[in-house]
């Protein structure tokens, strides 16, 4: 295998590793740092980072407010303390190596203050901030103001030259890398644009050319692509190494450090990991941000996706296409369906789907009462985790506060999801994971496979970026 060099970013040479971020109290101070100490690039994730009591125990994330501009509010302050406090861990553990970024989603729910806030309040111990889920165009004034590098996710040349030009072009020197991510391999929400087809991945050389061919025209051809999204072995990238057209890259692990002995997820995900076979991880677009993400496909995903599929069009009127009247709810409310739908349903609700709940698109899906009564429960619970959420219909544009849409019960809560499974304990058993959102890349079937994960061997920070530089 060709030799890795140490590259320059965020105004230091590192190893051109960088760990993913991934939220929701996944990507912690303890991951980050030794990822740091290792010599590469460790990022902690700003998403509902814990926060911790004067013992060291985690902080429940509990919501007071009564409204969702309260609990918004709540959640905002809950994120910057963690972020804070995650930094710190980070800076002490990396002992003065490598690079420290932080992580945050542009659609979350005031981003631009939880960033702002824990830039402030952790000043000097972050070198970077990556930012993708949406379209940053903030995100460079902001690094800019703070002192740091700002680290831009995309998925295509296209995307990259709308940021240029409206607003990166103006803070051109603190660009310490673009981040390419895959949007079919990458783990978590995928940056697929609706010109693409999710069951057709392309390759990524062509496109990361194109990015690189566009940073040129900019003048960035010393700025690194980092390649995000189904890195597993650096041997299978021989080509892109110290190659001339794609210029200096950076490769980014976002689904390998899970498996680590720093990595704070549960013991029952990390076990989940090394069962899992090939397309087990399905591309799917459940996500209340409405973008398509990249999950494994366990008994969560399968509910959501058999739920849509209990779904028919209805009318108020009677037409020659909904020509059949069907009674809903407790008080059995017309509403017109087709023939044909009105068998399926009347189907469903001998099976014990009885509660039909409306959709935005003029559909009713039918769900269990006990289903029904989780949905509206977590609905009404929303504490505005997202700048706009399909399924609470919260937005965090005033003065409605309102996606002007009805919410959306084919989605999910996703911020309790990923507390669950973020902090599952031993009692909770190894179902926890099959009954939650469990985010990994398309090559996490791979941990079950790759002989360096042998008879369950969870290895160190600092082993596994050992085996990715020998090549393995």
């Amino acid at each position: 295998m060709k030799s890795i060099n140490a590259v320059r970013i965020g105004g230091a040479e590192i190893l051109p590793l960088i760990e993913g971020g991934k939220g929701v109290s996944v990507s912690t101070g303890a991951s980050a740092g030794a990822w740091a100490a290792a010599g590469g690039a460790g990022t902690i994730s700003l998403v509902n980072a814990d926060s911790y009591d004067e013992e060291g125990n985690i902080i429940p994330q509990i919501y007071h407010g009564r409204t969702r501009r309260e609990r918004h509010e709540e959640l905002i302050e809950y994120a910057v303390r963690g972020g804070i406090a995650q930094a710190r861990i980070a800076h002490e553990m990396a002992g003065g190596k490598g690079r420290i970024h932080a992580n945050i989603l542009w659609e979350m729910g005031g981003a631009e203050h939880v960033i702002e806030g824990v830039l402030s309040g952790a000043k000097g111990l972050i070198h970077g901030v990556t930012c993708g889920a949406g379209m940053p165009y903030r995100l460079s004034e902001i690094a800019a103001q703070h002192g740091v590098y700002y680290y831009p996710i995309v998925s295509s040349a296209r995307a990259f030259n709308a940021l240029w030009k409206r607003s990166y072009s103006k803070a051109s020197d603190m660009l310490g890398g673009v981040v390419y991510e895959d949007p079919w391999r990458a783990g978590g929400h995928n940056g697929l644009s609706n010109t693409e087809n999710p069951l057709s991945p392309e390759e990524p050389y062509q496109r990361v050319a194109a990015l690189r061919k566009l940073m040129r025209s900019f003048g960035l051809d010393h700025v690194p692509v980092i390649m995000a999204g189904g890195v597993w072995w650096l041997e299978e990238w021989q080509d892109w190494i110290d190659n001339p057209e794609l210029g200096p890259v950076v490769f980014q692990f976002g689904t390998r450090p899970l498996l680590t002995q720093e990595s704070p997820i549960p013991d029952a995900w990390k076990k989940r990991l090394l069962t899992l076979k090939k397309g087990d991880v399905y591309l799917n677009r459940f996500s209340p941000t409405g973008f398509y993400s990249s999950a494994v496909n366990n008994s969560f995903l399968q509910d959501l996706r058999a739920r849509s599929e209990r779904q028919v069009s209805i009318s108020s009127e009677q037409t020659d296409v909904y020509n059949t009247a069907y009674g809903i709810g407790a008080r059995r409310r017309e509403i017109f369906v087709s023939a044909e739908d009105a068998a399926r349903m009347q189907s469903w609700e001998q099976q014990g789907f009885t509660e039909a709940l409306r959709t935005p698109d003029s559909t009713l899906v039918f769900v269990t009462p006990d289903q029904a009564r989780e949905i509206v429960a977590d609905q009404v619970a929303c504490m505005g985790c997202l700048s706009e959420c399909k399924f609470s219909n919260w937005s965090q544009r005033g003065p409605s506060y309102s996606t002007g849409r009805k919410a959306d019960p084919r989605s999910f809560c996703i911020q309790k999801t990923l507390q669950n499974a973020a902090h599952a304990s031993v009692a909770d058993g190894p179902a926890v994971m099959d009954h939650n959102l469990m985010f990994g890349g398309t090559n996490a079937w791979r941990f079950g496979s790759d002989p360096f994960y042998e008879n369950g061997f969870v290895p160190t920070v600092q082993q596994l970026v050992d085996r990715i530089v020998s090549g393995r």
